[in-house]
Order: C-alpha cells, then structure tokens, then sequence
C-alpha cells in the first residue's frame, strides 16, 4: 500500500498536459494494482491462486518502472523526484519473482510427496 501510495502522490504532482495525464493515469492504475493484487495473493484458496495474483504483481510493478522511465525520459518527470520509486519498483518485481519460486518449489515437492503416497497406497492394496 505504502507504494500506491507513493505513486498517488507523484502522479498528483505532475504537470497538467496530455501525455502527462496519459502517462499518470497508466502509472496510478500499475501502480495501485501491485498492492491490491499482493493482498489478494494473501487471501488466495490456493497455491495456484497465490502464484496468478502474484504473476499480476509482477507484471505491474514492472509496468510502473516503464511508465516512470517514461516520464522521466521525456522530461516530465525529475529524475530525483522517481528515483525512490524507481528504486523501489524493481525490488518488489524481485520480491515477486523470489516468492514465485518459493511457491512453484512447495508446489513440486507437495506433488511429489503425494504421488509417492499414491504409489505406496496403491502397493500396499
């Protein structure tokens, strides 16, 4: 949240023009969408659930980095004024990424560990 929240206030800041408006209005939805979806990961039913919510994380955080090297690219933006959140977007993709792994990782060992069962299961009968 302390992100979106960040990245309401730049967007509020900026200059008001066309593609300062376009390019805010990008930047606010990717950027508010990281922590909606990261709380949804939280509350998913199920390690599938949890790994979609956080491949949308991912996927926006690394949008954000566009959309504020975008303004900073064309000058809209001071390079000082991003670069916390250009500091910090890449960290959360990295963040995401890790966890993805970590998940996929239980997810293989937990099948792993089932199918054994079944295997002995199915001996044993």
């Amino acid at each position: 949240m302390a992100f979106a929240v960040s990245i309401a206030r730049l967007t509020t800041s900026l200059p008001r023009s066309r593609e300062a408006d376009v390019f805010g209005r990008q930047l606010l939805r990717s950027g508010s969408s990281v922590g909606a979806n990261y709380r949804a990961a939280g509350r998913a039913q199920s390690t599938a659930h949890m790994l979609s919510n956080l491949a949308i994380v991912e996927e926006e955080a690394d949008e954000c980095i566009y959309w504020l090297e975008l303004l900073v690219q064309t000058g809209i933006v001071q390079a000082e004024h991003a670069a916390p959140l250009l500091r910090e977007a890449p960290e959360l993709v990295a963040i995401t990424v890790a966890s993805k792994k970590t998940l996929r990782a239980r997810l293989q060992t937990s099948a792993s560990r089932t199918s054994k069962f079944e295997v002995r299961t199915s001996e044993e009968s």
